[in-house]
């Protein structure tokens, strides 16, 4: 194992906390310095949209336990400014440089923006401060607006609904999570969202927002010609990685941080950079299911599991092994809890195994090249098991396992 003076974890939410416990149980006895760009200790994001929102959780309740064997250094409230790969420093936004003998990075990623400004009532959900404006405006709300039915929007709906807010969701695509489960998962959500009250506006987008002469909200414009009335909105418009800190780095950047399968940045020229390794939100890598191209995953699994290989990379290069994950994401609309393993969006088809409307029960099988590489269940998630095992068997040994039928 490397003996390493200092580590330098470049990120404070999820990956970088689960890193940094991982360097220490590995035996990562020199100095460890936790970096983030907000105040917060690191806390967990899946509360942000649901118990924050609509089960009165004060903020505090989403912060993740920080073990007190961890001995870190915290630095909160700076971001990072750049990073100097040959003379291995980090360089911060206040001025101060911080050198290192290896580095994590894990800056995650932003919520998509508006691109143009917007009046006031218009918000992102993708840190603790944004969940708790909006859980704060929600119970005085009229009408909420929730742009972008992917699964953070419907979330925030139906939080919205269980505080029995009126909402309008508009989805540019023909039905909700059209892109990442197909049309079979678009149609079972879509009337979820229906059934529960909501306004779904499938197949347009928005124009622009009006607001009154202090600024306020007040609807905004669909790109079908209509109008909504709104005084409060939620962009859910997806994320964008945290990679400009890294623009002199020399680093390969393409929609993320491009890295190898052992979590290792590469450099331009496409070898790994000395020193480094990266996990979470920010990083791209090649997976077997989608033909070693690149994938770059959001989920909460991904951030801890990726951290870990990430962390063993960094003190043991010799004996790293290729991060191959069978991804998994969960959420929850109205009371039904969604689970999905693998890579559904890979899928070229889709078959639907099971549906009950009454019970609101579905399984979906996705196929690439009629190799399968991902399912997804609602309020039958105990039918994922078999499903996992054998894309887990994929990655390793290419013979079909018998599924259920």
């Amino acid at each position: 194992m490397r003996a390493l003076r200092r580590v330098v974890v470049v990120g404070a939410s999820l990956a970088g906390l689960r890193a940094a416990e991982a360097l220490r149980r590995s035996g990562h006895a020199g100095e460890l310095v936790l970096l983030g760009d907000e105040p917060h200790l690191p806390y967990d994001r899946p509360p942000l949209t649901k118990q924050i929102l609509s089960d009165g959780w004060r903020p505090e309740r989403t912060a993740l336990p920080v073990p007190a064997w961890l001995d870190v250094t915290w630095r909160l409230g700076v971001a990072a400014g750049g990073l100097d790969v040959a003379a291995r420093a980090v360089r911060l936004t206040d001025g101060t440089r911080l050198d290192y003998d290896g580095a994590v990075l894990a800056t995650g990623a932003r919520a998509r923006p508006w691109p143009s400004p917007t009046p006031a009532g218009v918000h992102t959900i993708r840190g603790l401060d944004d969940a708790t404006a909006v859980a704060e405006a929600l119970p005085r709300a009229g009408r909420l607006l929730v742009v972008g039915a992917g699964f953070l929007g419907g979330e925030v709906a139906s939080a919205a609904r269980a505080l029995g807010v009126a909402v309008t969701l508009v989805e540019p695509r023909a039905l909700p999570l059209l892109a990442p489960t197909g049309p079979h998962v678009g149609r079972f959500v879509a009337s979820l969202h229906q059934a529960n009250g909501v306004d779904l506006r499938p197949g347009v987008g928005i124009r622009g927002f009006a607001a009154d002469g202090r600024g306020e909200l007040t609807g905004a414009e669909l790109t079908d010609g209509t109008r909504v009335e709104a005084d409060l909105a939620v962009l859910a418009l997806g994320a964008e990685p945290n990679v400009e800190w890294l623009a002199s780095a020399g680093l390969l950047v393409d929609a993320g941080l491009v890295c190898d399968e052992n979590c290792r940045p590469l450099r331009a020229d496409g070898q790994p950079a000395p020193d480094l390794v990266a996990a979470g939100d920010l990083t791209r890598w090649p997976h077997p299911l989608a033909g070693d191209e690149l994938v770059s995953l959001g989920h909460w699994s991904n951030a801890v599991e990726q951290a870990h290989a990430a962390a063993q990379t960094l003190l043991r290069p010799e004996e790293a092994v290729a991060y191959r994950p069978v991804p998994s994401f969960w959420s929850d609309l109205y009371g039904v809890r969604m689970r999905a393993v693998g890579l559904p969006h890979l899928a070229d088809t889709s078959e639907v195994v099971e549906h009950d409307g009454t019970k609101r029960r579905l399984v979906v099988t996705y196929h690439r090249d009629g190799q399968l590489v991902g399912a997804l269940a609602a309020n039958r998630t105990s039918r994922l098991a078999p499903y996992q095992t054998e894309i887990q068997r994929r990655l390793t040994d290419p013979r079909p396992l018998s599924l259920p039928a």
